[in-house]
C-alpha cells in the first residue's frame, strides 16, 4: 500500500465519521464536509491503488520479457525438429522410390513450363 492509498482511506474513513456526526448533530455543513472528504479520498485510494498496479507491472515487465523469449525459443526448437524430421521423411521417400519421385518431378516441371511459356487464350 502507498501513501496515496493510505491517505486516501483514512480521509474516506474521516469523512464517514464527519458525516455521521453532521448527521447526530442535524449539521448540513459537517454532512457536505464528511461526503466531500469521502469522495475525495475514495478517488485518491482509487489514484494511489493504480500507481501501485503500474508499478507492479513494471516491475514484473523483466521476468515476463524473459518467460517470452523462453517460450520463443522453445517454439522455434520445436519447429525446427519437425522441419528435420520432415526433410528427412522426403529424402527417405525419395530414396525408397526413385522412379515415382522423378515422374512426379517431371511432371511438376512440365506444368511449371505450361504455365509460364504457353499461351493461354
Amino acid at each position: 500500500m502507498n501513501n496515496d492509498e493510505f491517505q486516501g482511506s483514512v480521509r474516506y474513513v474521516g469523512g464517514k465519521v464527519e458525516k455521521a456526526v453532521g448527521d447526530a448533530v442535524d449539521s448540513r455543513d459537517w454532512k457536505v464536509d464528511g461526503v466531500v472528504d469521502q469522495v475525495a479520498g475514495g478517488a485518491q485510494h482509487t489514484y494511489g491503488r493504480a500507481k501501485s498496479i503500474i508499478g507492479d507491472a513494471i516491475d514484473s515487465a523483466p521476468e515476463l520479457a524473459d518467460e517470452a523469449r523462453d517460450r520463443l525459443k522453445a517454439a522455434g526448437e520445436r519447429i525446427a525438429d519437425t522441419a528435420q524430421k520432415s526433410g528427412k521423411a522426403a529424402a527417405q521417400t525419395v530414396q525408397d522410390t526413385p522412379v515415382l519421385s522423378a515422374v512426379a518431378a517431371a511432371l511438376a516441371g512440365y506444368g511449371l513450363a505450361w504455365l509460364v511459356h504457353a499461351r493461354h487464350d
